[in-house]
């Protein structure tokens, strides 16, 4: 099976690993994702993964509740290396080997990030997780997403969610939204289009890197993109105006 990208980045929010409730660890969803993961990385697929924590703590959120904005956001970050333990765990028993590496260093559970040794693992064959964000307040999972993914030489982010691709507005409140194919990184960010936040977008804009936002929920959907099949929405580096619809 020919592939089109060799190297990737897959961005998981924690919501997803929640399943329908979006909150908590769901063994199944875990179990789901890892076997999706067991295959493409049988391809020959070289797989990052950055994770959420959506599920379990949200910064932001914790704010507006009166916890103040680094402190929550700091908890948050701890939620993201709960769940990459956890999608660990999942992948060790297909038999996948796997290492965690945090932003923040936390030396009994997982790795510190270092770049030079990620890429290494990959090269080894295994997968790479990175928890704990960017390491610091105020930056999203995205953001991190899109930072390692620039320094780790990734071809391409999967930014892998619970719709099948970008959406003019919430297809959930409004049944004639419109989906889009494919976007300029500039049209996303002006549209504010909140599958990802201005601050990824931008550096991905800035290193051309291109982003697939699809849904991870259809079975096979990771290996059928990475096969080049045209499923979810693209954002790339594109000057003129994409049309919406199918």
């Amino acid at each position: 099976m020919k592939l089109r990208y060799k190297r990737v980045l897959l961005k998981l929010s924690g919501e997803a690993l929640g399943g329908e409730s979006g909150s908590g660890i769901c063994p199944e969803v875990i179990q789901d994702i890892a076997m999706q993961i067991r295959d493409v990385r049988n391809l020959g697929v070289e797989l990052v993964i950055v994770v959420g924590g959506g599920n379990i703590f949200r910064g932001l959120q914790g704010s507006e509740r009166g916890i103040e904005r680094a402190t929550g956001d700091y908890m948050g970050m701890l939620a993201t290396v709960i769940n990459a333990l956890a999608i660990m765990d999942c992948l060790e028993k297909e038999e996948v080997a796997t290492r965690v590496q945090s932003a923040i260093s936390m030396s009994q559970i997982c790795e510190p990030f270092i770049r030079r040794r990620a890429v290494r693992h990959l090269e080894k064959g295994r997968v790479v997780i990175f928890g704990g964000g960017t390491g610091n307040p105020y930056f999203s999972t995205d953001t991190a997403a899109a930072l390692r993914a620039n320094e780790i030489g990734a071809e391409v982010i999967l930014k892998a969610t619970k719709v099948d691709g970008i959406y003019d507005s919430d297809p959930k409140n409004n049944p004639a939204a419109r989906k889009y194919r494919q976007l300029s990184y500039s049209d996303a960010i002006s549209k504010r289009l909140k599958v990802m936040d201005a601050t990824a977008f931008s550096l991905c804009q800035d290193n051309r890197m291109p982003i697939i936002v699809f849904d991870l929920f259809t079975r096979d959907n990771i290996r059928n993109v990475l096969c080049g099949s045209k499923i979810g929405t693209l954002v790339s580096d594109v000057d003129t105006q994409y049309a919406s619809g199918e």
